[in-house]
């Protein structure tokens, strides 16, 4: 704020203005852009300041004593001076953009605001205030002054001696602060109003006089005008100096905000809406939060009545207007007042809400506009008289003002809110309305958003739970979770699959796939194609030879659909990703039929999408070989597989919405649930046009000290050597328990490898969820489970490995097999096995 100081001419105590000068001090309240000078009756400049210094490069001695012309070009047009003054004060302090001169000769533009100042024996003074034009945008400015010298909003002004005495003062004061100037002038603030708020900003001004600094205060006070209403005053108050730098007095300047305080009140409730509207998916709470949020900001009692059918989340879209010439009908679903339980409803929250055929409610809800009524009229002969419950509330409470606001979102009509004032004396204003139905536009969004969450979620279930995965069960290999959006909301079913299959070896098979369509009949086929690949699964097989007996799965399945003349649906086909991690090796292999590629990242947040053949979907029948590519991944690398309704959507390209895939998972230490949220939230705010599936695994490894493997020579010894080995490598895991039953299985696969295969032969324990022992040969030809007879010496060896086993199976491997068997880390079945024979 501007320090004034006087010229050397003048001592005195009291603030003499004929000789004034003003420097500056920054303050956060005022705009460091305007320059202030004080002005005598004639027109003479008797203050200065530093900022009109700079704003129009004179200093105080080329300006103070000379005419207020030589700055304002346009005094120069009128008769004189004091006229020109007189012609723009007379408008109550109000602002006009004009020119002012610089000392170089240019001019600038300007926001130029006059205020007659009045003191004692009717002498005046004139505060002239210019704000550059151009400076508004780029300083900080106070909000509250900013708007008065923009919207010619009145200011108070008065300036005090350092005793605190009146001596200057303009006419607004009276209207911020009641006092008139007769017995404000030579009198201090708590003589002329001595009461707590008086002595709480004249402690204020004394420590702006002790000080030297400025200081801003915000305060409260009834008017004796308006004693119903609080005013919220800001005010700014700045210290007065002599050209020796001693403090001679304080001048205040003050401004009426409640209008504005009113405006951020409400701003800050909408902001608050847009929170607590939309934390809550139960529309029966955003209804109640609804209520409370406008009590009593905006009014004293609050209810906001839904539709029926929006708390379940049921039935078709209710447009606005009679249907089959009756109304729709509506639950209570919030209420709030200013007293508890007070006015007590006739309807509480969740029983139905009778509807009058001639109550502005029913005009409301047959147009679909909003209903003002500030004065409540419940005359004989109205709506009133054919609701005697709502009468009966009216008079016992005193309603007397009304809005109605309907609660519409997407063209459909989600309720009615009704707004009522009964303590508060001021009837509703069309200002009242725009918030209100602000207020419950943003409401009607979460509303929607809940109804709609209500529908997805019940498909969501349902789909769910008949035909994806009910848990993953992603063994020691990976740690797994998914994401399932459907995009068809009213059918709630699609065409998106996936899954997570142990495989042998402590391995895990991850899977997507998307059948093409959506609907009922989509998701049959989803189902089919979902239980082949687990079947193909079970068969070990590679992932390029998996792809291609689903893709002849897929080609008979439309065949069979295309032969059937009842049939309505034929499959048109379906893309998928199958890919097979081994946390032994560290190694995943993966091939895809026309389906996006898998996102890789790696611990350290590097994401890739790595060049895998595309393939051609399925079912079409190119006979096109599909290619299978194996790498290796660090322990702790995130595999994202997902299909294209989480990268493409009509808006954007695949590219772009790969990218933003990337960019949601570069964070892999954070959690799969949170990755998969960020994933599928990083789509933009539109409902999804095609189902979104997302699986994502991170990868685990098998250290030395749960796997252990031999090179057995070809010959007699490898057999008591396998049972040697193996049964020390039980003992180190503490699992003696098993040593006899894993023997026998040993024996009996290497025994096998020895008579149907040549060269090495390869042994390995796997201790994970279960114990796997694997022995690899030669030759690729699978052993066959057969029922041998009584008087054949051999074929009891698979039979043995069944009994001894959870399960066994074999799969093909680079120049050989692996034939396998899993044994539970308890030793139940194998003792039962033994007492048995």
């Amino acid at each position: 704020m501007p320090l004034l100081r006087h010229t050397p001419e003048d001592s005195s105590l009291m603030i003499d203005t004929e000789k004034v000068t003003v420097s500056n001090r920054p303050t956060t309240r005022v705009p460091s852009e305007s320059a202030v000078a004080m002005c005598d009756g004639q027109g003479r400049v008797v203050a200065w300041t530093e900022a009109a210094e700079r704003l129009l490069g004179y200093r105080a001695g080329e300006v103070v004593g000379r005419s207020v012309a030589l700055v304002l070009p346009g005094a120069e047009e009128a008769p004189t001076t004091s006229a020109f003054l007189e012609r723009c004060g007379a408008h109550h302090s109000s602002s006009s953009t004009t020119a002012v001169r610089h000392r170089d000769g240019r001019l600038l533009n300007v926001i130029l605001r006059i205020s007659m100042l009045s003191g004692q024996d009717e002498a005046i003074r004139w505060l002239v205030s210019v704000t550059d034009v151009d400076a508004l945008s780029s300083e900080a400015m106070s909000r509250s002054l900013r708007e008065s010298l923009l919207v010619h909003a009145p200011i108070g002004i008065v300036v005090r001696d350092a005793q605190l005495r009146c001596t200057w003062v303009n006419d607004t004061m009276e209207s911020h602060d009641g006092i008139c100037p007769e017995r404000r002038l030579g009198r201090r603030f708590t003589d002329a109003l001595p009461d707590c708020k008086a002595q709480a900003l004249e402690a204020v001004m004394r420590q702006v006089l002790e000080s030297g600094t400025t200081r801003v205060h915000e305060y409260r006070m009834w008017l004796a005008t308006s004693p119903r209403r609080e005013h919220a005053m800001a005010s700014s108050f700045f210290c007065l100096q002599g050209a020796d730098g001693q403090a001679l007095g304080v001048c205040t300047i003050s401004v009426d905000v409640t209008e504005r305080r009113l405006a951020r009140e409400r701003l800050a409730v909408l902001t608050e809406a847009s929170t607590r509207l939309g934390a809550s998916l139960d529309v029966m709470q955003i209804s109640q939060e609804l209520a409370e949020l406008a009590v009593p900001l905006l009014a004293d009692y609050v209810v906001v009545d839904l539709e029926q059918s929006v708390p379940f989340g049921e039935g078709p879209p209710v447009r606005c207007g009679p249907i089959d010439g009756r109304l729709p009908a509506f639950r209570r679903a919030g209420v709030a007042s200013i007293h508890h339980r007070t006015p007590k409803s006739p309807w509480v929250r969740g029983e139905p809400v009778p509807i009058p055929p001639d109550s502005p409610l029913a005009d409301v809800l047959r147009s679909g506009r909003s209903h003002l009524e500030p004065i409540l009229d419940t005359a004989p002969g109205t709506w009133v008289d054919d609701d005697p419950a709502r009468a009966q509330m009216i008079h016992e409470n005193g309603m007397h003002s009304l809005m109605i606001v309907p609660i519409r979102a997407r063209r459909a009509l989600l309720g009615v809110a009704l707004f009522i004032r009964t303590k508060d004396p001021v009837p509703f204003q069309e200002v009242d309305l725009l918030l209100a139905e602000e207020l419950v536009s943003r409401a009607a969004l979460s509303l929607d958003n809940a109804r709609q969450f209500t529908r997805e979620h019940t498909a969501a279930l349902a789909l769910q739970r008949n035909l994806l995965p009910h848990r993953l069960r992603s063994g020691t290999a990976v740690e797994a979770a998914s994401r399932y959006l459907p995009a068809d909301i009213d059918s709630g079913v699609g065409g998106d699959w996936f899954d997570v299959i142990p495989l042998s070896g402590a391995r895990v098979a991850l899977v997507v796939g998307d059948v093409v369509g959506h609907g009922i009949n989509a998701a049959a086929t989803m189902g089919r194609l979902r239980t082949a690949v687990q079947t193909l699964a079970d068969m070990e097989l590679p992932p390029d030879e998996l792809l291609t007996h689903l893709d002849d799965t897929v080609q008979r399945l439309a065949e069979d659909d295309a032969d059937d003349p009842d049939q309505t649906f034929t499959v048109e086909g379906a893309t998928c990703l199958y890919a097979v991690y081994d946390p032994v090796t560290r190694r995943c292999s993966m091939a895809r039929a026309g389906h996006p590629p898998p996102a890789i990242v790696d611990p350290q947040g590097q994401v890739t999408f790595p060049d895998l053949p595309s393939g051609t979907p399925l079912g079409i029948g190119l006979g096109i070989p599909f290619e299978a590519v194996e790498m290796e991944l660090p322990e702790g690398s995130l595999i994202a597989l997902y299909t294209d309704g989480l990268v493409e959507s009509r808006d954007h390209d695949v590219e772009m919405g790969m990218r933003r895939l990337a960019t949601a998972l570069t964070q892999p230490r954070n959690s799969l649930e949170e990755l998969c949220t960020r994933a599928t939230e990083s789509r933009p705010g539109h409902a999804p046009t095609d189902d979104v599936t997302l699986l994502l695994v991170r990868t685990r490894s098998l250290g030395p000290g749960q796997v252990a493997s031999w090179t057995l020579p070809s010959d007699q010894t490898a057999v008591r050597s396998a049972r040697h080995m193996a049964a020390r490598q039980l003992t180190e895991w503490g699992l003696e328990s098993l040593e006899d039953p894993t023997k026998l299985i040993v024996s009996e696969l290497v025994t096998n490898a020895l008579r149907h295969s040549t060269g090495p032969i390869g042994l390995r324990l796997i201790q994970h969820q279960v114990l796997t022992c694997e022995v690899f040969d030669t030759n690729v030809s699978s052993p066959r489970l057969r029922h041998a007879r009584t008087t054949d010496e051999n074929g009891r060896g698979l039979f043995l490995i069944a009994q001894l086993s959870r399960r066994w199976g074999t799969r093909s491997v680079s120049d050989g097999k692996v034939v396998w068997a899993e044994a539970d880390l308890t030793p139940s079945r194998a003792r039962a096995f033994s007492e048995t024979g």
